[in-house]
């Protein structure tokens, strides 16, 4: 018997949920949707794509990319398009249909335990957000410095409050604080404010001495902080929390709660990406509103999604030294694998965004003005590496910058490139283009056996037997007229994901009630590669026609042989280890026999 993660009271409000928040109508509040036959399609949010593969079977309340592989129902599709939680995305349909969410939400007690647990961090963390923000007011002649600090990077009072800036006087005033609110030391340890002492265990402020940050996510929750120590370290300048339940800084951007409130008040037409706390603080007072930082931390995909909800396109401006340059390229694929267009924001030598931002907005805003496609600014960097005024140093920029421009998606960028090479270094655009071209040839004639080799991969994944399953599991979920009445529990599987999936059919069957393949996302891991196989299969007419009722004949049959050949190989065993002689004569009997029924089935 199939069972669902939850009790009956909160599967019969799931149910609800789903059925008032139509998969179609909700994916459509995200992306551009259009019909084609008889399901909806898009370009996938979750990978970059040109074409649609992204489809949304309105019949049958489910998504999948068959260019990605992505799928799930309405709740796994929030959870991915806003970076969140199960309950989180719960709580977001509830809200848009307003539903309430039941008091009790998990029929286990780890689950309700879980919830308990993060509600009391969240409250420990907007506790500490309070305490940091009055110490900074507080008259206390340790805050001078952090305030004199803040003076001195120009950040007005109302700059201060909006963000929520704080600051941390010493390591155990607020261990003091919060044990007077009355909260567990394992969840103060937990929600990463606290640590403790190995030596006597004592709690301490995790971010002691420093200038606070808090970091918000898209739902005002503060999640975490950053800290900043004011006199100069030789390392650990900045430091943020620990990663815990609320918090991961790979899923995070810092400021997004605001950019959040920005789009519903305008429309975004682009998104600044900068890399730290005083950038996105400093920018936003310069009226840059539409910035959030990454905190330090390579682009991550998640990060990439965040992003795609509020814009389509993507300023990337980090420090203007080298070594911020070289950031500036970390991620940019990443960037672009989430359909997001990108240009980079060349800054001048040595200086960071917060740093031009105190010249006025006009300087910062001639910088966006600057702003450049991400192979244009590959050039730009390149060219920074050299000294084209000799002739070994140039000859090795245009080797370098060739390589570049062979990654042009067209050939008009690419003229557009060999001429920006021309005019730096002086050699003709015929030359140029001729280089370019043994370029090419050289990756072109490495590309067949990377071909093969991936090609390889693929079919040692994908046998015949395999094939075979997904494609009868596949049939027997949508319910093809040829398929009814197979038995797919007495197939022989042995993976997990077929199992649970037969299992659901028959329990589905032995009730009476109809088939639903979206129900499966209930019942299997998330991101099931299996899963996804399968529903690759609901495309076209691959599970409809004359031809697939063949080919699912044949798999029957291959499946059949496949038993038996095991129970031809199980009684050979036997054979083989049984003394008494009357034994061997009855496996020997059923081995006659299994093997006819292979002769005939082959034949067949």
């Amino acid at each position: 018997m199939i069972g669902g993660r939850f009790d009956s009271e909160f599967s019969s409000f799931l149910r609800t949920l789903k059925q008032k928040n139509d998969i179609v109508e909700v994916v459509r509040s995200y992306v551009a949707v259009d019909r084609k036959g008889g399901n909806y399609w898009a370009c996938c949010p979750f990978h970059h794509e040109k074409t649609p593969s992204f489809a949304i079977n309105e019949g049958e309340q489910f998504y999948h990319c068959f260019g990605c592989q992505e799928s799930g129902d309405v709740i796994k599709f929030v959870q991915e398009i806003e970076s969140t939680d199960f309950m989180g995305a719960v709580r977001i349909l509830a809200s848009r249909v307003k539903m309430t969410v039941p008091e009790s939400n998990f029929d286990t007690e780890e689950a309700a335990r879980k919830k308990k647990k993060r509600d009391a961090m969240a409250k420990i963390l907007l506790d500490s957000a309070r305490f940091y923000l009055g110490n900074l007011y507080s008259g206390d002649a340790k805050a001078d410095p952090y305030l004199q600090y803040i003076s001195n990077r120009g950040l007005a009072p109302t700059t201060v409050k909006k963000f929520g800036l704080g600051a941390s006087l010493d390591f155990y005033s607020l261990p003091d604080y919060l044990a007077g609110k009355g909260y567990f030391k394992e969840d103060l340890i937990d929600s990463g404010v606290l640590g403790a002492s190995e030596k006597n265990g004592r709690l301490y402020d995790a971010l002691g001495e420093r200038l606070i940050f808090p970091i918000i996510n898209a739902f005002d929750e503060v999640i975490g902080f950053g800290g900043r120590k004011l006199e100069k370290v030789k390392f650990g300048k900045y430091k943020n929390t620990k990663e815990t339940m609320l918090f991961d800084k790979s899923k995070t951007l810092y400021n997004v709660n605001l950019l959040k409130k920005l789009k519903r008040e305008q429309s975004l037409q682009e998104v600044i990406f900068v890399e730290g706390y005083m950038d996105t603080i400093s920018l936003y007072q310069a009226g840059f509103k539409n910035v959030v930082a990454t905190m330090g931390t390579s682009l991550t995909k998640e990060q990439a999604r965040l992003a795609k909800r509020y814009t389509d396109n993507v300023l990337i401006s980090y420090d203007g030294d080298f070594a911020g340059q070289n950031a500036d390229l970390r991620g940019l694929e990443i960037l672009k694998d989430a359909g997001l267009h990108v240009r980079v924001v060349p800054m001048p030598d040595g200086l960071d965004p917060d740093d031009v931002a105190k010249q006025g907005a006009d300087a910062y805003q001639q910088c966006l003005d600057n702003a450049m496609p991400v192979i244009d600014y590959r050039l730009h960097t390149l060219e920074r590496k050299f000294d084209l005024d000799k002739t070994e140093e140039k000859r090795r920029f245009i080797g370098e910058a060739l390589k570049i421009v062979r990654d042009a998606e067209s050939e008009s960028e690419r003229e557009v490139l060999l001429k920006k090479i021309r005019d730096k270094t002086g050699i003709t655009y015929q030359s140029l283009e001729r280089d370019l071209q043994n370029v090419k040839k050289e990756v072109t004639s490495a590309e067949p056996q990377d071909f093969k080799e991936r090609m390889a991969e693929t079919a040692s994944g994908t046998d015949k037997q395999q094939k075979a399953k997904r494609f009868i599991l596949a049939a027997r979920l949508f319910s093809a007229p040829y398929a009814m009445g197979v038995s797919v529990t007495d197939l022989p599987l042995k993976d997990e994901t077929h199992i649970i999936i037969a299992r659901y059919i028959a329990d589905r069957e032995e009730q009476g009630e109809r088939i639903r393949p979206s129900e499966l996302f209930e019942f299997l891991d998330e991101n099931c590669a299996e899963f996804n196989a399968i529903l690759d299969l609901n495309y076209g007419d691959k599970l409809s026609g004359g031809v697939a009722e063949r080919f699912f004949a044949d798999s029957l049959k291959t499946l059949q042989l496949e038993s038996i050949e095991e129970e031809i190989a199980e009684l050979n065993q036997q054979y083989a280890q049984a003394t008494e002689e009357e034994a061997r004569k009855q496996i020997a009997v059923k081995l006659s026999q299994c093997i006819q029924k292979r002769k005939a089935l082959k034949k067949a």
